[in-house]
């Protein structure tokens, strides 16, 4: 197609202008996209918005990406893929607190795309076939794998991660209800210039019986966020045990109209009671960030 010619200078016709601004545009977006994508050098936690279940992102400042629990399906992948690098492909740690499915489930499909380093689990037993699948996933792809007590500790960068609970191995037991098997982490950031401390409180969804365990054995369970216990229910988040965090901020990972009712008005009620400043709830909030 031969060009215009005015004065000196070649016009395009529109048809080729169009396509060389779309792809001017383009090539503006992937910079940009790549850009934001370039580690900030902060501590980010990510209480991701993945329906009626449990997962956590947390990324260093160093870059380490660990995640706790998959929530119930393969959402979780599209809700990584929003906050990681598209090239990146790895997973430095994943805990699975326990094996019910609104935990496990989307860690198969994390399993199947990322590179994983290590997990941490209780390996406690269990007949779900989902749990099964998960565990056959682990072996074949030789991940390798650390049992959970509270004398195991991990420490990436200046994030450091105290598991509180189970205080001993628990591996190959059954328990009848598997939520008091969660495993609980302290995980307390520090920055190193200004030597101020974030501390954030994961506790799966163990209920208000081994909440009470972990205050009677006298451990430091103060921290400024609160992951609500088991999505908000009624039988966590107790006032004894609220009254040992004194979180000033709590997160409800709980799905829109869930046919549980979570969260629970009672939960609401002590946390409010407790001095919590703000509650978020993913099924009002959806993806909830903190950025320290």
């Amino acid at each position: 197609m031969p060009l215009c010619k005015s004065r000196g200078m070649f016009l395009l016709p529109s048809k080729i202008k169009k396509i060389v601004f779309i792809a001017i545009g383009l090539v503006y977006f992937g910079f940009f996209v790549l850009i934001s994508q370039i580690p900030d050098n902060k501590f980010h936690i990510y209480f991701l918005d993945i329906g009626q279940g449990d997962s956590v992102l947390i990324k260093t400042p160093q870059n380490h990406q660990m995640l706790i629990d998959g929530g119930p399906n393969s959402s979780v992948i599209e809700r990584l893929s929003g906050i990681m690098p598209f090239f990146d492909n790895s997973i430095d740690f994943i805990i699975l607190t326990h094996p019910h499915a609104d935990h496990v489930n989307g860690l198969i499909e994390v399993l199947k795309k990322y590179s994983v380093n290590a997990i941490l689990m209780t390996g406690v037993s269990s007949k779900s076939p989902i749990y099964e699948e998960f565990l056959r996933t682990v072996y074949n792809k030789k991940i390798p794998v650390f049992i959970a007590e509270s004398k195991t500790d991990f420490k990436f960068g200046n994030v450091f991660f105290d598991v509180i609970y189970p205080f001993n191995q628990i591996s190959g037991e059954y328990f009848e209800n598997p939520n008091n098997s969660s495993v609980a982490v302290k995980v307390s950031y520090k920055d190193e210039l200004s030597r101020v401390s974030e501390k954030i409180l994961l506790t799966g969804d163990l209920q208000d019986i081994i909440e009470s365990k972990l205050v009677d054995a006298g451990i430091d369970l103060k921290a400024n966020i609160l992951k609500a216990g088991h999505h908000g229910s009624k039988n966590a988040s107790s006032l004894k045990f609220l009254n040992k965090v004194k979180p000033d901020f709590a997160v409800i990972q709980s799905g829109k109209d869930n046919r549980f009712g979570h969260p629970h008005k009672q939960t609401l009620d002590n946390l409010k009671k407790a001095g919590v400043k703000k509650i978020y709830r993913n099924d009002m909030d959806g993806t909830v960030e903190f950025v320290f």
